[in-house]
């Protein structure tokens, strides 16, 4: 695991998920304009009760508050599957 990965994680605790995953695709963009600047491309799997009633666009919304500058400094793209539990 990378420091960045790891500093996601850590912020998405806020999240109290019970189930986390992330997958590190920039190896699939080389040569896209926002990997040559550094910002690296995830896949993001979230399962929360904070998402319970929240549509999907609220449920984005809170893994960008918790990732914070991340956002805009580290990460370039993010591809969110954010549920809530017992939904598939």
């Amino acid at each position: 695991m990378t420091a960045l990965e790891s500093a996601i994680r850590t912020r998405l605790q806020a999240l109290q998920p019970q189930q986390l995953e992330i997958a590190d695709e920039s190896a699939l963009h080389a040569g896209h304009a926002g990997a040559q600047g550094g910002g690296k491309h995830y896949r993001l799997s979230i399962v929360s009760a904070q998402f319970a009633g929240r549509n999907t666009l609220a449920r984005h919304r809170l893994v960008y508050e918790a990732l914070g500058s991340l956002m805009h400094r580290d990460i370039h793209a993010l591809a969110i599957q954010a549920r809530a539990p017992g939904e598939s």
